[in-house]
């Protein structure tokens, strides 16, 4: 026969503000981060979503060297005489326009983390509003920078020589980068605009591919209609290939540089804006 021994009930002591505020301001609060700490802090973390998941570098990777080879022995013969006299007009040229293209997944990122709910736990967070989308951004430039390097040593294996040297190398693709980061800026405000990644992919191909193919990456807008060429020589993809194509062939352009950067000033004070009056709506 086994017995119960009956257990003694504490009554609790009920709970207050006061009690929970003791509980949870027992210490002095953290810092709040800084506009530069927060910012590095989300780039890092896009660069985490590339550690874990590597297929994303597919696009600036296997997407650069297609395009290389492609383009040199598809019209190295027809428009130069040769892929290796071609290949020269051509490098900075396709360089600019791959990364440019690869500047719209930022905006299917952006679009992703939306749909999962992400944005909702940052807005919380006692942070700089923008620093999220400029750890998008900071992140993408890294994978910029690769597809750049991983174009400049196909381009050198198949006999391309930029006359800059080094110095004009890393100038080129320094300024392709800082463009790519201001451009970047229109694709984060599509991302956050439209509703579906599918959407947000399709709006950028209908405008990335005319602003990438009417330009002179391809060939010398001497030769095309003066009508085209009124749009072909006043594109932002134009002035950043004629500069970078310049600062790789020793020659320097100011005025072509001048006008990439200011291209790029445009789109970071006119989508930076819009995209977070769209993040803080959204």
């Amino acid at each position: 026969m086994s017995t119960v021994t009956p257990t003694e009930t504490k009554e609790l002591a009920p709970v207050t503000a006061e009690s929970l505020a003791e509980l949870l301001v027992t210490k002095e609060r953290p810092p709040r981060p800084s506009a530069l700490s927060a910012s590095l802090t989300f780039g890092w973390r896009a660069m985490l979503k590339i550690k874990h998941v590597p297929e994303q570098l597919f696009d600036v990777t296997a997407f650069p060297i297609m395009m290389v080879l492609m383009y040199t022995y598809l019209f190295g013969g027809a428009l130069a005489g040769s892929p290796e006299e071609y290949i020269q007009f051509l490098l900075p040229g396709i360089l600019v326009m791959s990364v440019v293209m690869i500047t719209m997944y930022t905006g299917v990122s952006v679009n992703t983390d939306i749909e999962k709910g992400v944005f909702d736990r940052f807005r919380s967070l006692p942070i700089w509003r923008p620093s999220t989308m400029v750890g998008y951004l900071l992140g993408d430039a890294l994978r910029y920078t690769i597809a750049s390097v991983v174009m400049l040593t196909v381009g050198m294996v198949l006999g391309y020589r930029p006359d800059g040297g080094v110095a004009g190398v890393v100038a080129g693709i320094a300024l392709l980068v800082v463009f790519s980061f201001a451009f970047s800026w229109i694709w984060t405000m599509f991302g956050l605009l439209l509703r579906t990644e599918k959407s947000v992919m399709g709006v950028s191909m209908m405008v990335i591919f005319p602003l990438t193919f009417l330009s002179n990456v391809f060939v010398d807008p001497s030769t095309m209609p003066g009508w085209l060429q009124a749009f072909v020589n006043n594109s932002p993809v134009t002035h950043l290939s004629s500069a970078v194509r310049g600062l790789m062939g020793g020659d320097w352009p100011a005025d072509e540089v001048a006008w990439s950067l200011g291209w790029a000033g445009v789109f970071v004070l006119v989508f930076g804006p819009i995209t977070m009056r769209l993040y803080n709506r959204k």
